[in-house]
């Protein structure tokens, strides 16, 4: 079995051994969204009291394009805007750091089905291997989330901070660029924006793997996963680029089951089906990126614990942050 077979169905068998944190964070993810849909709605309703914009043709656009609509319609009013943004500011803020909580207590509770589960991806395969890789427990998970949410909260912080340094860094070279060669060359910018995020969430994730399981701090994290890429940017870069074709592919067939059940509305009697089939639709989808994005990590796990560095020091999945120094001096010998 090549090393990449076998780091997605490690992954894969890790994630399904332990659905339990699947639908917690599936669940998390929905709640994080309708949160950001309540100063987005207030949205509407201050551009309806301020400019007299009717709601109905507002809230039939997307959500994004929603968000689009409010921001340039309140420009005119820059206190009304303000308040916005402070209270979009405050949700996003908020949301995130649950978010931060509840992804504490999941990669914790793989990196603890990885440990009881060796050799789970090699056939054959029992219901008792996968029984002995469910590692989670509702006490457990309340306890990993506890201890490792101020390290995700600092991490995600700085993840925040990127994105928004990014975000004004693209407004102003897109501006630039589209005032001094055209919308067209502006317009190319996007690519290389788009890449840098999805670069940025990658070492995201890796430094997520990396704190759960060699229990340290965000920088210590970030310099192994320096250390990590060096030694296996193949092996990463191989589990990625099947995680982005698996998602765009799911992405792609949720699109079309959508369309399809929109298409019930017109059948008579039939109509009334769809908003809990929409409803059904889009709980499965959810569940089933959460699945995904677990594989993930379970497969950039085993990549981790496999590199030659790693192996070669004593395990710290478990104790203090000591281990520092150590990673230190093989990231400054280049090993």
């Amino acid at each position: 079995m090549s090393p990449l077979k076998t780091a997605l169905k490690r992954g894969a068998l890790l994630a399904a051994a332990n659905w339990q944190v699947a639908l917690i964070q599936s669940i998390a993810d929905s709640l994080f969204k309708l949160l950001i849909a309540v100063p987005v709605v207030g949205g509407v309703f201050l551009v309806v009291l301020v400019i007299g914009a009717e709601p109905q043709g507002i809230l039939a656009l997307e959500w994004r394009e929603i968000l689009t609509t409010i921001l340039a319609a309140l420009m005119s009013q820059p206190a009304v805007l303000t308040a916005f943004l402070l209270a979009l500011a405050v949700v996003v803020l908020g949301g995130s750091l649950f978010l931060f909580l509840v992804k504490a207590g999941t990669v914790a509770t793989l990196v603890a089905a990885d440990r009881r589960a060796p050799g789970i991806e090699q056939p054959p395969l029992h219901l008792s291997t996968m029984a002995r890789a469910g590692a989670f427990a509702v006490d457990d998970f309340i306890a990993s989330s506890a201890r490792l949410f101020p390290r995700y909260a600092g991490l995600g912080m700085l993840l925040l901070a990127l994105y928004v340094i990014s975000a004004v860094g693209f407004v102003a070279a897109a501006t630039l660029t589209a005032r001094t060669v055209g919308l067209g060359a502006a317009a190319t910018l996007t690519a290389p924006f788009v890449a840098w995020i999805t670069f940025v969430n990658l070492l995201y994730v890796l430094a997520q793997v990396v704190i759960a399981a060699d229990d340290c701090g965000p920088t210590a994290a970030i310099r192994r996963v320096a250390v990590f890429l060096r030694a296996d940017v193949r092996g990463v870069a191989a589990v990625f680029g099947v995680v982005l074709a698996v998602v765009v592919l799911g992405t792609g067939v949720s699109i079309v089951a959508m369309a399809a059940l929109s298409l019930i509305g017109f059948v008579p009697f039939f109509g009334l089906a769809v908003v809990p089939l929409q409803l059904a639709a889009w709980l499965c989808r959810a569940v089933v990126f959460q699945y995904i994005d677990l594989t993930a990590v379970g497969a950039y796990l085993h990549r981790y614990r496999g590199t030659p560095d790693r192996r070669s020091r004593v395990d710290v999945a478990v104790g203090p942050p000591s281990g520092d120094a150590a990673w230190t001096r093989l990231a400054g010998s280049g090993s």
